[in-house]
C-alpha cells in the first residue's frame, strides 16, 4: 500500500499529504476552499468529502487550533486523511461513509465542501477520479447535510463550476443560509471564471455580495502574487 501513495506538500510545505499516485489527487481547489473559510483557533469545522484531507488539512495549518469532523465515504481514503491529520498536528475526527446517514456531525461553527461537480456527460474511466467528479448525490444533499450540522450563524463554504453557482446560491437559501458571499476564480485576467467559491451564513439575513475575486495566472502562465499569497502563502480569502 505504501508503494501507491506519494507524499506531497502543500502551502510551500506547511502541508504533508499522503495521497493516492494513481486516480483523483489533491489540486488547488481544496486549498482555495479553505482559505475561504473564516474559521478562528478553537472552531469546529466539518468537511464533507473529504479525500485524503487536503482542504482540512490547509485549513488547520492557516489556523491551529481548529478541531474537524471529516466525511469520506472511501474508506480507504477516510483512513488515509485520519492519518494525514495525525502527521499533521490536526485534531480530526473521519468518519467513513455516507454523510446523508450520519447523524452526529454537528454542532459545528463551519462547515466546507468540494462536492462532485458534473451531473452528466462522459465520466472517467477511472473509477476514483469518476467517483470524486461525477455525482452521486445532489447538491440539494450536500448542502441540507452542511446546514443541519452548522450552528446559528455559522458558514457554509463550496468550491463549484461557475456554472452552478445560481443553484447553489438558491439551495443555500431554501436551507435557511442567507448572506450568500461569492468569490470568482479567474484563470486569467479578462477570462471567464470557470470556479467560484460561495459561502453563506446560518441563519444569515444580510444582503448577498460579489467579492472582488482571484486571478490565478498571468498572461504568462505563472501565477499571480495574489494566487501565491494564498497558495503558498497560507493567506485567507
Amino acid at each position: 500500500m505504501a508503494d501507491d501513495l506519494s507524499e506531497d506538500g502543500l502551502l510551500d510545505g506547511r502541508v504533508r499529504l499522503r495521497q493516492p499516485r494513481q486516480g483523483f489527487r489533491a489540486a488547488i481547489d481544496p486549498v482555495l476552499l479553505a482559505a475561504f473559510v473564516p474559521a478562528r483557533s478553537g472552531d469546529v469545522v466539518l468537511e464533507l468529502g473529504c479525500g485524503s484531507g487536503a482542504a482540512f488539512l490547509c485549513l488547520g495549518a492557516r489556523v491551529p487550533g481548529i478541531s474537524v469532523r471529516a466525511v469520506e465515504r472511501d474508506q480507504a481514503l477516510a483512513a488515509l486523511a485520519q492519518g494525514n491529520a495525525a502527521l499533521n498536528g490536526v485534531t480530526a475526527e473521519v468518519h467513513a461513509g455516507d454523510a446523508r446517514e450520519i447523524q452526529d456531525l454537528g454542532p459545528v461553527d463551519h462547515a466546507l465542501a468540494n462536492p462532485p461537480y458534473w451531473t452528466g456527460g462522459t465520466a472517467s474511466p477511472d473509477a476514483a477520479k469518476r467517483q470524486a467528479a461525477h455525482e452521486d448525490a445532489a447538491l440539494l444533499d450536500w448542502i441540507a447535510v452542511m446546514a443541519r450540522a452548522t450552528r446559528h450563524k455559522g458558514t457554509l463554504s463550496l468550491v463549484l463550476p461557475a456554472s452552478r453557482f445560481a443553484e447553489a446560491a438558491g439551495l443555500l437559501g431554501d436551507a435557511g443560509c442567507g448572506g450568500v458571499r461569492l468569490l470568482p476564480l479567474w484563470p486569467r485576467a479578462g477570462v471567464a471564471a470557470k470556479r467560484v467559491l460561495i459561502q453563506a451564513r446560518k441563519g444569515g439575513k444580510g444582503p448577498d455580495e460579489v467579492l472582488p475575486g482571484l486571478v490565478l495566472h498571468e498572461a504568462d502562465g505563472s501565477p499571480t502574487q495574489a494566487a501565491e499569497a494564498v497558495l503558498r502563502g497560507a493567506s485567507g480569502l
